[in-house]
């Protein structure tokens, strides 16, 4: 074996190491049994089931598909089929407690690293004698982000979940402050490459890579803050009609929305709970649990629009000076502390401006980290697109009313955080860390 495969190695074992410790941090180290085993919203999974989840995912793809392993424990595949249970079904299953959990996703593990130890990750021969599912890790990278993004979903239930705090944040918020000095910049008009084609982490969704020829457009370089969002409450937003397209209006009119989820009105402003606290809301950080809906009415309000899919990911990866595309906004570099605000460091976005050296060529901060930012795009497949290695990961979702979502939020993973990964969710969604930045077209200059 060579270097290069013992250093990709080293990392997925590493990477395999730290989800696991954040799913039972998440969960076993939490929290009690009777909690685990509860439904905290409908909109969301006992958090015992994700837990046996994203172990039963691990032993069918790195165990069974990628190692050719006889299945340990089959019986219990269909408790953990996100596609045959939904979320609200599934406090009702006879799952696995959590002492279970932990058992069985021990067993997986100590097979999947007997299984990675032999495996090889390198590129088919041209006889295709290797399975695509190793080549440069693919499915490896698979498994970690998928237990991340479950991560993710767990805190998503923390924050819906009532009771004493159970969560604290991981390290202070260090990273410098410099809010971006113009509001808005121009996208020049221009192709830049969308999507890629060679990136070992990068989902079926994401590829292939294309060229896409745009129009001029001006996009925010920081996301809206909860400030700016009060003004639009202020000024009776949730309110005017105007605002509002059919959809949303309904939308709100059923929900009586009148703020974004988990906000309250106090004598003195507005507080917020987060994650079982209640707290005064913060001025300069961006909003976030708004809906697509939300969104969209203030970005009418605001004399503007949300951008579309490809305007977002232009204004993070395009470099004019090379006229080529990044993977990340400031350049290659994995993200680190002074990039973004990922992986939970803190529980919460960050204020606008704390990541400058995060930045795109075209100055755009905080494309990546601190909230997931809506766009005007529904979810569907890139042009020569092929599902891999399952259809039910993008392809079930295509065209069905999802709504883009790009960017990451502080609760992703940086594994997850690169210009071209695409989240989706239904545009009613509040329950999600999910905020949005503003685009206009040129012409209205």
């Amino acid at each position: 074996m060579n270097h290069a495969q013992e250093r990709a190695k080293e990392r997925i074992a590493a990477e395999l190491d730290r989800s696991r410790a954040s799913s039972n941090g998440l969960t076993l180290d939490a929290l009690d049994e009777e909690e685990l085993l509860a439904q905290h919203s409908p909109l969301m999974s006992p958090l015992v089931w994700d837990l046996a989840h994203v172990g039963n995912y691990e032993e069918q793809w790195l165990l069974r598909a990628a190692g050719g392993r006889e299945a340990l424990r089959p019986d219990i595949d269909g408790l953990y089929d996100a596609f045959e249970n939904s979320r609200a079904e599934r406090v009702s299953l006879p799952l696995l407690r959590p002492d279970e959990a932990r058992a069985y996703n021990d067993r997986v593990r100590g097979e999947v690293l007997d299984v990675l130890d032999s495996a090889d990750l390198g590129v088919p021969g041209p006889r295709g004698d290797r399975s695509p599912l190793l080549e440069a890790g693919l499915v490896y990278h698979l498994v970690i982000q998928h237990e991340h993004q479950h991560g993710e979903t767990m805190l998503a239930t923390h924050q819906l979940r009532k009771g004493e705090p159970v969560l604290l944040e991981e390290t202070a918020d260090v990273a410098m402050l410099r809010p971006p000095a113009q509001k808005e910049v121009l996208v020049p008009e221009g192709e830049f490459t969308m999507g890629t084609d060679d990136d070992p982490w990068a989902y079926d969704n994401e590829r292939p890579a294309r060229t896409v020829d745009l129009g001029p457009y001006w996009i925010d370089t920081a996301p809206v803050t909860n400030a700016a969002y009060r003004e639009f409450m202020d000024d009776g937003g949730y309110q005017d009609r105007r605002w509002w397209t059919s959809e949303g209006w309904e939308w709100r009119e059923e929900r009586g929305a009148l703020s974004p989820a988990f906000w309250a009105r106090e004598d003195d402003g507005w507080s917020r709970r987060r994650f079982g606290r209640r707290e005064m809301v913060p001025d300069d950080e961006p909003v976030q649990h708004v809906s697509f809906h939300e969104a969209r009415a203030y970005a009418a309000w605001a004399g503007k629009r949300l951008p579309s899919e490809p305007e977002w990911e232009k204004a993070a990866r395009f470099d004019l000076r090379t006229g080529r595309s990044r993977r990340y906004p400031w350049g290659e570099t994995e993200p680190g502390p002074h990039h973004a605000n990922l992986g939970r460091r803190r529980l919460g976005p960050s204020p606008a401006g704390r990541h400058p050296e995060g930045a795109s060529p075209l100055g755009v901060q905080q494309l990546v980290g601190d909230v997931w930012e809506w766009t005007s795009t529904t979810f569907t497949g890139y042009p020569g697109f092929r599902a891999f290695p399952y259809r039910e990961y993008s392809e079930a979702f295509f065209d069905d009313g999802y709504k883009v979502l790009r960017g990451g939020s502080w609760a992703t993973h940086p594994t997850a955080a690169r210009s071209t990964f695409r989240n989706w969710d239904h545009p009613v969604r509040r329950q999600i860390f999910s905020g949005f930045r503003c685009a206009r077209d040129a012409e209205s200059a």
